[in-house]
């Protein structure tokens, strides 16, 4: 019984609070996968924070996996159809970068974000659209670049393997009170719903640490899948 862990929107925007959830998961002996944004929002290049950068290649050093995680995560001037906003509704606040991209699009995006993270040191071996949302056709793009993992909401995907391992995701959300209460509630009721699953991820946010809710709600979800089961990596599957 395996549980994975993962940090999203890493990006020096977020430095503190990344810093903070990087130091709840290493006081339980846990490296959570790092998923990275190269430019959050188109106002934070990661180039441009030497020491946000040096802090990211430091736990990549320690054992963390990188993920790219968009190019800037939100959907600033990719206007959405009626189907993109029925898929987004309740997952995002316009933060699915890839939700409306064609395979075109995607590729010109994670082919970027990939030079800018090797640039800087780094090794991703997968990526993870923002809110876990892309076309079908992104799958295509990810194999073409070779990634070895890549992951939505439902599962996880080998591609080197040719294969995905259905694997529920526990998640928070801080925006408003009312998300964070009802977000911490379904954490606890997760513990019971997919108690007998293999394989749970946990993606923690820097936002789950604006309301105290979910702040809590994270450290006794941690404790509590960790106490029951192996904390795994990415490449060990």
């Amino acid at each position: 019984m395996k549980v994975l862990v993962s940090i999203h929107d890493v990006t020096p925007a977020h430095f503190d609070a990344v810093a903070h959830l990087w130091r709840i998961c290493e006081s339980r002996n846990v490296r959570p996968a790092l998923l990275v944004v190269p430019d959050w929002h188109g106002r934070w290049p990661i180039e441009r924070h030497a020491t946000f950068t040096s802090w990211v290649r430091a736990r990549a050093d320690e054992g963390s996996e990188i993920f790219l995680h968009g190019e800037r995560h939100d959907e600033e001037g990719l206007p959405r159809g009626w189907i993109d906003h029925a898929r987004a509704v309740g997952r995002t606040d316009r933060e699915g970068e890839f939700l409306t991209l064609s395979a075109s699009g995607a590729r010109e995006r994670i082919k970027r974000g990939l030079t800018r993270l090797r640039r800087l040191g780094l090794s991703p071996i997968g990526f993870v659209p923002p809110a876990w949302l892309a076309r079908r056709e992104c799958a295509t793009v990810i194999n073409e670049l070779e990634l070895a993992v890549s992951e939505d909401v439902a599962a996880i995907y080998l591609h080197r393997r040719g294969m995905h391992l259905d694997s529920p995701v526990v998640r928070w959300s801080g925006r408003t009170a009312w998300r964070a209460y009802a977000s911490a509630a379904a954490a606890e009721l997760a513990s019971w719903q997919h108690r007998g699953h293999w394989l749970v991820r946990i993606a923690l946010h820097p936002g789950d640490l604006a309301h105290r809710a979910t702040a809590a709600s994270i450290e006794a979800t941690l404790d509590h899948w960790l106490a029951r089961r192996i904390a795994w990596s990415y490449s060990a599957l």
